[in-house]
């Protein structure tokens, strides 16, 4: 199995990760549910929008997103398989919104009237690279961008 089909299987298994981001310097992370879009190009998350991870996002859009080991339940949990998402939160587009919500929705259908408030904002992670440690010694990557270009090749 490839590294990024190890990540595939890794974003279908998981619903839960915590969220890096930072406002002014100052770190903070964030439990949150997610739902893989497009493979493991885009994840789709939701936050209010008067949060201060809202209100960093809006300043700065760069996040990692740990998903793995320690986060979920310990019967759904492989010891020792973490992943990291590294990218860009921007707002979901207008025109994606309603298939992105559907998708958030079906996944994790305990939050439906979380994701559907009116304050409620749905991001859209645009993945860059994904880190995937599966031991203490070994570390492996997956860049999106060379994935990109191959394709197109």
């Amino acid at each position: 199995m490839t590294v990024c089909e190890e990540i595939s299987a890794l974003l279908q298994a998981r619903k839960l990760a915590v969220l890096a981001t930072q406002i002014d310097g100052q770190p903070h992370a964030s439990l949150m549910a997610f739902t893989p879009i497009k493979g493991i190009r885009r994840l789709v998350l939701a936050t209010y929008r008067t949060t201060r991870k809202y209100e960093s996002l809006r300043k700065d859009g760069r996040v990692a997103l740990l998903i793995g080991s320690g986060i979920e339940p310990f019967e759904q949990q492989r010891a020792g398989l973490v992943i990291t998402a590294h990218g860009q939160i921007t707002d979901v587009p207008c025109d994606a919104h309603q298939l992105a919500l559907a998708a958030h929705i079906e996944r994790h259908p305990e939050f439906e009237d979380f994701f559907t408030s009116a304050d409620c904002a749905l991001l859209n992670m645009e993945v860059s690279a994904y880190q995937l440690v599966t031991s203490s010694d070994e570390v492996r990557w997956c860049y999106l961008e060379s994935l990109l270009s191959a394709k197109d090749s």
